[in-house]
């Protein structure tokens, strides 16, 4: 039996940014999955028989059963995330098979799309979105869709990466005061008039917006719970870019039927995307399907690193993004 000319590449989560296709169809033999829903383990497993690598997404779970089975020519898993807690490191690192993710991705993207969810949570964007495409302009009270202005607020901002230090700046531009809490303070010439918070509940005392950007980790978990969410001030706006299990749907489901919590921007759920429908009702809630990072330019560049990680496994080096082998 004859070897490809080509390398085999498992693309999961078609369709990619144009140049990064392109280059997938170039240098590869791509076994595209033809949708870009969930995929089941044996599924995966099944795609990856003489594969040589998998281009995967934070939606394909890769634990310990794939890893005990995946074909034996699988020699790197490329994901196009930064986080890479989807896939079972210490099982991958037992097959002998490298691990690589896509930090370092310029952080414009998620930054305006936090600015968004903040100025449509705050000005109530949904529930005027429903009103107008009803036809129900013509019987609007004057001041059904009273919203709050971000001029002169503070915005509190968990974690403060890239990302974070992305969206302070266009929150200045906004006039907003800026707060944050990350795990040392940064350099002034980073942080420039950002207050630093080391304690978390110190930060949320004051953000009357609140937006979160830090990792998904155990000490991560439910961050925003029913006792972290009672100490913003009544009527706080929370974001979330990061990830769904920052925050406890059912504690945060509370506090906005109480008004502890005036409104939410959320891009990313816990369990996503079979989210609790209880978010589908709420009026209060701007939401979008995991699409912060969505832009031609941004999934270019990260389609491109990750197929850099992927070509140089494949001639035997090492990626410059490893994360294991």
């Amino acid at each position: 039996m004859s070897v490809p000319a080509k390398p085999v590449l498992v693309v999961t989560r078609p369709p990619l940014a144009p140049l990064v296709s392109e280059r997938v169809n170039k240098d590869f033999i791509a076994r595209l999955t033809g949708t870009p829903e969930s995929l089941t383990t044996q599924r995966l497993l099944e795609l990856s028989r003489g594969a040589s690598a998998l281009l995967v997404s934070p939606a394909d779970r890769l634990d310990a059963n794939f890893f005990e089975s995946v074909d034996s020519s699988v020699r790197i898993i490329a994901t196009l995330s930064v986080s890479y807690d989807h896939i079972d490191i210490a099982a991958a690192a037992r097959r002998q098979i490298a691990v690589a993710n896509t930090p370092g991705v310029p952080p414009t993207a998620v930054a305006d799309a936090t600015i968004l969810l903040l100025l449509a949570a705050s000005r109530n964007a949904h529930q005027a979105q429903q009103f107008i495409r009803a036809g129900e302009w013509a019987h609007a009270a004057p001041l059904a869709f009273i919203g709050r202005q971000l001029t002169g607020k503070v915005l509190g901002i968990v974690g403060m990466g890239q990302i974070g230090q992305a969206v302070a700046h266009r929150a200045r531009a906004l006039e907003m005061q800026v707060h944050y809490t990350d795990l040392s303070p940064l350099p002034h010439d980073v942080a420039g008039d950002a207050v630093f918070h080391r304690e978390l509940p110190e930060l949320l005392r004051v953000s009357e917006f609140l937006s979160l950007h830090a990792p998904a980790t155990p000490d991560t978990h439910h961050l925003l719970n029913a006792k972290t969410l009672a100490l913003l001030p009544h009527g706080a706006i929370v974001v979330n870019t990061a990830r769904g299990d920052l925050i406890c749907d059912e504690d945060l489901f509370a506090a906005l039927e109480t008004g502890a919590v005036a409104a939410v921007g959320l891009d990313v759920f816990e369990h996503e995307p079979a989210i609790d429908p209880r978010y589908l009702t709420l009026k209060t809630a701007f939401l979008m399907p995991h699409v912060a990072a969505a832009t031609v330019e941004t999934q270019t560049a990260i389609g491109m690193l990750a197929l850099d990680n992927i070509d140089a496994v494949l001639r035997g080096g090492s990626a410059p993004s490893l994360v294991a082998g």
